[in-house]
């Protein structure tokens, strides 16, 4: 086996470029990574239990010994050559992964053709046939963008990825003097910077198809078997393949935060407008349980009779009128002595006991119609005078206990009228809570607070 004269020299001066280059590549490594691992940290997704995160893909394409983006050639026909490849995907969130790629294949090139700028190459090397025989790298994958913003799932994404990794090849010479290995047996190790693009159609929920492109940076001069010492050597991958998506659910990658963000403000506006309804139409309940009371307690005569009980509406100030609210034939008045016995009073009493209204109302429940009826026989029977007095307990404003004790006392003596006594001889008045007859600290307290007071006489 012929072994190229000097490379022993050229190996260790190789040796001390690779390690100068390998820390000027670091910062761009540790960048591209941690741009990545930002974007990961900083963009808000679903739990990613809900969709599938890992994958596996297969891909295969050419491999050519040189970068469309500059740099000095040191062959004038570089050749494409079959590579292959796979990769094992880890997805953090929608925009960030990490991959750990292979690729195998050859790369070849010779000096069958003239340089474009006329250049005639010195070098007794002739054509090289290189072996990679691998090329690992662990990638940080950015997914660019989603291609609809108003779509959770959409079917094509582009991505962009930057990484480190080592290949090892074998480069073998033609030279004047016939073919050779390059470096004998041994397989040279070289740290290398790949930076691709790359387009994903999804097919599936668990299939994808992978369109790619990756230059890789190698940290050496001998990728060809020519060493110059001029620039670094570069190859490209230009690759179509297959990413089979692991688990279950949707793809990450292809999930739009946005479009679902979207849908969730959609969804609250919706709900908040229900919400909004639902007020308005409790308000305008209560608006009218309002007029209905305010139209239940109304006199516009002023006959004592409200106006839903009045018969005889529009009477003059004044004027005598009976429960219906009709004016009363008395030919002469006549003073009556009134005579108020102990039976009378337990009347009273009885109905006081018995009198409750609906919480927070003054509508009467008709469980107090009956000891109600017996005052108003009474009042019908002997012609009594009553006095009505409303009181609260202090739980609410002033103004409000004011207008329920009224509005109670007006309710007690509105059915009573309603029962045949004559409503000039019933005086509603309401306190409030001006004058309590127990604490308001305890609730049995308040509870006696709230009362309506008979007085006859």
């Amino acid at each position: 086996m012929v072994i190229v004269p000097g490379l022993r020299r050229l190996l260790t001066l190789n040796l001390k470029d690779m390690k100068s280059n390998l820390f000027k590549s670091l910062p761009v490594i540790l960048a591209g990574l941690f741009a990545g691992t930002a974007a990961m940290a900083q963009e808000p997704v679903a739990p990613t239990s809900q969709f599938r995160t890992w994958s596996i893909g297969v891909n295969a394409g050419a491999l050519t010994p040189l970068s469309p983006l500059g740099g000095k050639n040191d062959f004038s026909n570089n050749k494409t050559s079959f590579g292959y490849g796979l990769y094992i995907k880890k997805q953090f969130t929608n925009y960030f992964s990490l991959r750990l790629d292979g690729v195998m294949g050859k790369l070849k090139g010779d000096n069958t053709e003239a340089f474009d700028s006329g250049f005639t190459p010195t070098n007794t090397v002739s054509a090289f046939d290189t072996k990679l025989n691998y090329s690992a790298s662990l990638n940080a994958v950015v997914n660019m963008f989603n291609i609809d913003m108003f779509r959770k799932e959409n079917a094509v994404q582009l991505y962009a990825s930057v990484g480190a990794g080592l290949a090892g090849y074998k480069p073998t010479i033609t030279t004047a003097a016939g073919t050779s290995a390059y470096a004998g047996d041994k397989t040279i190790s070289e740290l290398i910077i790949p930076v691709g693009v790359g387009a994903k159609f999804k097919v599936s929920d668990g299939i994808n198809i992978d369109l790619g492109w990756t230059i890789n940076y190698v940290d050496g001069d001998n990728l060809d078997g020519l060493y110059k010492g001029g620039s670094n050597d570069k190859y490209n991958y230009g690759y179509a393949g297959l990413e089979f998506a692991l688990g279950k659910g949707k793809q990450l990658a292809f999930h739009n935060p946005v479009a679902a963000t979207y849908d969730e403000a959609l969804a609250a506006k919706n709900i908040a407008n229900a919400l909004k309804s639902d007020l308005d139409a409790q308000k305008a309940e209560n608006a009218k349980l309002r007029s209905d009371l305010n139209n239940l307690l109304t006199d516009t005569d002023g006959d004592g009779v409200a106006d839903k009980l009045d018969k005889c509406p529009g009477t003059p100030s004044g004027t005598v009128v009976d429960g219906s609210g009709c004016p009363l034939k008395t030919p002469e008045k006549v003073v009556e002595k009134v005579v108020i016995t102990e039976e009378d009073r337990k009347v009273v009493a009885a109905a006081i006991k018995n009198l409750e209204f609906d919480l927070g109302k003054a509508t009467i429940r008709s469980k107090s119609y009956a000891s109600l009826n017996r005052v108003a026989a009474l009042l019908v029977q002997k012609n009594f005078s009553l006095k009505l007095a409303g009181h609260t307990d202090n739980t609410g404003s002033d103004a409000l206990n004011l207008r329920l004790s009224k509005s109670r006392a007006e309710s007690v003596k509105a059915y009573l009228v309603s029962q045949g006594a004559n409503a000039s001889r019933i005086e509603a008045i309401g306190y409030g809570e001006a004058q309590p007859i127990a604490t308001n600290k305890t609730a049995a307290g308040r509870q006696q607070n709230r009362r309506v007071e008979f007085t006859l006489y």
